[in-house]
């Protein structure tokens, strides 16, 4: 082998290397399983659906829990398609915030550096991320009327996004349970009610921690009082709208929970629906009172059926002691020795008797499967109406429905 001289192996070394032709990566793709990684307060941000708007309630007693011991569950993280920040994915906002907190106050590199667990972003993120935001603070703080409301009209308008159509309580509640945070249609309907009439009106009351019994009364007073007021201005001519009064009232109570009455509120906004219909004040009120208790016994929710105790039944009385039965070989002897009783002249032949029952137990049986209406009356269905409003569903039509659901007697599954 020829050795190199100085010049060969300095030449050897000055020759350029490889170039590089393939283009360089920015940035690494997310792991596509969960994977737990340390990440900065620099690279996390608040989920920006949030339901919780005011402050968390026990937020002082959080902080200083983390002050002293740190995170002992750190949140889950995730990170939108194309984002460059990570969010937190299923409740955790508080903690995030307090952490900030602690890091300005103390510089402390535990509190700036913290250990997660990312998951990866899935195919419906944004309804997840919020419906997981929702069950994490009603288990960790609990949330306000107003604020579940509004995270649920925000979980609404992504399911329409997702269907392409719009959704019936009914159909929001079903999909609120499918994706684990389940919520009655009853309350959903209280909370639309809430966000659209309540809410512009009285924001201080309701971001205060208004309950939910509250808000139920306020929106059957609502609804009482506009029926009133439809039903006496029809035919006239008024000077305000009644959702005008409702709000000009409303605002003059929005302050803390703890000063406000129903009562003066109730009263001040009969007192001017009496001023501006031109009617009797304690007339007025009786409608509305009347029309109220009907409202309320239509969303009151059902109580639970308790179950039927089962009767006492007297102990039976014990057989009489009777003669020995004779042996099976004697019965049959003396049956068969038996002679029939000759017919009487004018009894029609047996098998006729037999296929006119026949016919007459099949006609019953056919008669007890014909789908027929239900009776009703004219105030059944004033209220069957008035429940399909109230709940945003469609009448029953029987002419349709009967054809869905046909009742089939089966005799078993052996002969």
């Amino acid at each position: 082998m020829v050795e190199l001289t100085p010049q060969d192996m300095a030449a050897k070394l000055l020759t350029t290397g490889f170039e590089r032709s393939s283009p360089s990566v920015t940035k690494l793709s997310d792991p596509i399983a969960d994977t737990p990684m340390v990440v900065t307060l620099d690279q996390l941000r608040p989920y920006d659906h949030d339901p919780r708007v005011t402050r968390n309630p026990v937020y002082s007693e959080i902080k200083a829990s983390i002050r002293e011991r740190g995170l002992d569950a750190p949140p889950a993280i995730t990170r939108r398609p194309g984002e460059a920040h990570y969010i937190i994915r299923n409740g955790g906002n508080t903690r995030l915030a307090i952490l900030r907190e602690l890091w300005r106050e103390t510089k402390d590199e535990r509190f700036f550096r913290i250990s997660c667990l990312f998951r990866p972003w899935p195919a419906r993120g944004e309804i997840v991320a919020l419906t997981g935001h929702l069950a994490e603070n009603e288990l960790r703080g609990g949330l306000t009327f107003i604020e579940r409301a509004l995270g649920i009209e925000k979980a609404r308008e992504f399911y329409e996004q997702e269907s392409g159509q719009a959704l019936s309580q009914s159909e929001l509640a079903r999909r609120l349970a499918a994706d684990g945070y389940p919520v009655p249609q009853s309350h959903i309907s209280r909370m639309n009610d809430a966000v659209r009439y309540l809410l512009p009106a009285i924001p201080a009351l309701l971001y205060g921690g208004l309950g939910r019994h509250q808000v139920d009364r306020l929106a059957v007073l609502r609804k009482a009082c506009e029926r009133t007021w439809e039903r006496r201005a029809l035919g006239r001519i008024v000077a305000a709208e009644f959702a005008t009064v409702f709000q000009d009232v409303l605002t003059q109570f929005d302050t803390q929970p703890d000063d406000f009455s129903l009562q003066r509120a109730q009263d001040e906004l009969v007192g001017q629906m009496a001023e501006l219909l031109d009617a009797d004040y304690d007339t007025l009120a009786l409608e509305i009172n009347d029309s109220e208790s009907r409202q309320r016994a239509l969303v009151r929710e059902p109580a639970a059926p308790t179950p039927p105790t089962a009767p006492v039944l007297p102990a039976p009385p014990l057989p009489p002691v009777s003669a020995p039965q004779p042996g099976p070989a004697l019965s049959v002897w003396r049956d068969a020795t038996k002679v029939a009783p000759p017919a009487p002249a004018g009894t029609p032949p047996a098998p006729l008797e037999v296929r006119e029952d026949q016919h007459g137990q099949r006609d019953e049986r056919l008669q007890g499967h014909i789908v027929t209406p239900a009776p009703t009356t004219e105030r059944l269905q004033s209220i069957q109406r008035m429940v399909a409003d109230q709940l945003g569903d469609k009448l029953p039509d029987f002419a349709v429905d009967a054809l869905r659901a046909i009742p089939v007697q089966a005799g078993g599954l052996y002969p």
